[in-house]
């Protein structure tokens, strides 16, 4: 019997750990999009164009990965952040959003997959 509740332990251990940290679901991102100033200075942070709170340091370092997995490992709250966040640099600052698809898929491999999956509701 231990050993059963041992493995089990062990799986939510693994499963949390194939997920982002949820730390930043409840993250306000309203207000990000909804302040010009400040999503072009997370824009600059993620395009290495300007400084980085510790939180777009977080961000900037999840990108690559969660462009290429099709945000595969993030919570539910995360994937409705983040097309909210991508919705609204490609809409107000779309030469910006091309910047960071080709820093973060310059082959353009995943680009197709991560549209959809912005677009979907």
């Amino acid at each position: 019997m231990k050993v059963l509740i041992v493995l089990a332990c062990l799986g939510v251990a693994a499963y949390a750990a194939e997920k982002y940290h949820s730390k930043y679901d409840n993250f306000d991102v309203d207000t990000l999009i909804s302040n010009d100033r400040l999503l072009k200075s997370y824009i600059n942070c993620f395009l290495d164009k300007g400084r980085c709170t510790p939180e777009g340091s977080d961000f900037k370092k999840t990108l690559p990965e969660a462009v290429e997995t099709v945000c595969g490992k993030c919570t539910e709250k995360q994937k409705v952040n983040i097309k909210k966040v991508i919705k609204a640099i490609q809409q107000r600052h779309p030469k910006q959003w091309e910047e960071l698809v080709q820093k973060n898929d310059p082959s353009g491999k995943h680009r197709a997959d991560f549209d959809k999956f912005i677009q979907s509701s």
